[in-house]
């Protein structure tokens, strides 16, 4: 049987133990160390995202072809997380995630160096590619170590790592390149991202579940069908493509809008709107709250109508409106993840990892293909255009999860 080999404990089987309990000092430690690799994580993959009209105007560039720094980042997430999930099986969960946030923090520290767009897009390719493990592996990690009455509070603990991760990386590197540079902008956050790595280095507890055994059950193709075939699981990497895609539009135009005309903010004043983020910290640990009390596909449903009635007050000409509506806009965004992504490990019955990888996939292709298309509406039809666009996704979701009201076969969720 396959082994981790950074186990310190005996490997269980999957029957003999619950898990660690919400309170115990393994189950911190495990929180702990995955809100870490969220900011470690998403801080590199999002830093970018934030200096972008620096970019377009410094390369000449139009919006659209300057979100290409972030689509091809979350291109390389997206084609990485399932050979990400094979890795992890072969190796482990924890021995995977740490060569990924590794590698990826070495390219961070590369892109500043970086002499031509081709060779910045390149660079953030196969950082995006490095740091496809951590989202592919995180959520399938807690879910067979964490007991199963807690990892919607642990996969909503994550998810506001990862929110605090890509405020990080907007915030930091908007500011310092405006003073300094984007080169100089993007290394702090590599910096930054690189003790937070290191950190979660440290606290990972070792898994106690044993690896499933490569040469029993079903093999890469069937766990993946398997997930495919589920409509419940369809219309979970719905939710993702399509909830994903709306979100990242929306936050890779805004600092255009807020730029131009009848705004006219500076960029050091428009890196500050992603400290909306925070919002989405605490709203995606209280969804995963409310979902223990009214079931995961209330407070899904729920956070998809946030969603719509914050972007629709983007669509105003009045700056304390759309800093409103964006404030809202990103609570039902990171209340909607946090369920969603929780409930793909809840809701797997075979290959969880893949399951996984499966919505990280629809996730980060979401936010290439439909944050690039965003763009093309936006430079074409203006912000209201692009606002009944993002608002058109999230109905789409919406109707698409009344599928998870049907149980999985032979389950009970």
């Amino acid at each position: 049987m396959s082994t981790d080999r950074s186990f310190t404990h005996t490997p269980i089987a999957q029957d003999q133990w619950d898990g660690h309990v919400k309170g115990s000092r393994e189950y911190r430690k495990l929180v702990a160390a995955l809100l870490l690799a969220g900011i470690a994580t998403f801080a590199q993959l999002y830093s970018v995202q934030g200096i972008l009209p620096l970019i377009a105007s410094s390369l000449s560039i139009t919006p659209s072809q300057s979100s290409l720094a972030v689509g091809c980042a979350t291109v390389g997430v997206a084609v990485a997380v399932l050979p990400w999930s094979m890795v992890a099986d072969r190796v482990g969960r924890v021995r995977a995630m740490s060569i990924s946030i590794v590698t990826a923090t070495a390219l961070g520290l590369v892109v500043p160096l970086s002499t031509s767009l081709p060779m910045l897009l390149g660079v953030r390719f196969v950082e995006g590619a490095a740091l496809g493990g951590l989202p592919a592996i995180a959520i399938a990690y807690l879910s067979e170590e964490v007991d199963r009455r807690h990892t919607a509070v642990a996969a909503a603990t994550y998810v506001s790592g990862t929110t605090i991760g890509g405020l990080l990386g907007r915030i930091v590197a908007g500011p310092v390149a405006e003073a300094t540079n984007w080169r100089i902008g993007t290394l702090t956050v590599s910096i930054i991202a690189a003790l937070a790595a290191a950190t979660f280095l440290r606290l990972a507890p070792t898994p106690r579940r044993a690896l499933p055994d490569g040469q029993e059950g079903p093999g890469l193709r069937e766990k993946i069908m398997s997930n495919l075939r589920d409509p419940g699981m369809r219309a979970l990497y719905g939710q993702a493509f399509l909830l994903m895609g709306g979100f990242v539009t929306v936050y890779n135009y805004l600092g255009f809008r807020l730029e131009a005309a009848p705004f006219g903010l500076p960029q050091s004043l428009i890196s500050l709107i992603f400290v909306a983020y925070l919002s989405g910290t605490v709203s995606s640990r209280v969804a995963g709250q409310l979902a223990g009390h009214f079931g995961r596909s209330v407070v899904l449903a729920g956070s998809t109508g946030v969603m719509i009635a914050g972007v629709a007050l983007t669509a105003f000409d009045a700056l304390a409106i759309v800093l409103v509506g964006l404030v809202i806009f990103t609570i039902g965004f990171f209340a909607a993840h946090a369920i969603a992504s929780g409930w793909t490990g809840h809701r797997a019955t075979v290959g969880r990892a893949q399951s996984a990888s499966l919505y990280n996939l629809f996730y980060y292709g979401g936010s290439s293909i439909v944050g690039w298309t965003g763009g093309v509406i936006f430079q074409a039809f203006g912000w209201t255009a692009m606002a009944a666009f993002v608002i058109s996704l999230a109905v789409l979701a919406a109707l698409w999860s009344l599928v998870l009201r049907t149980p999985r076969p032979a389950e009970s969720r």
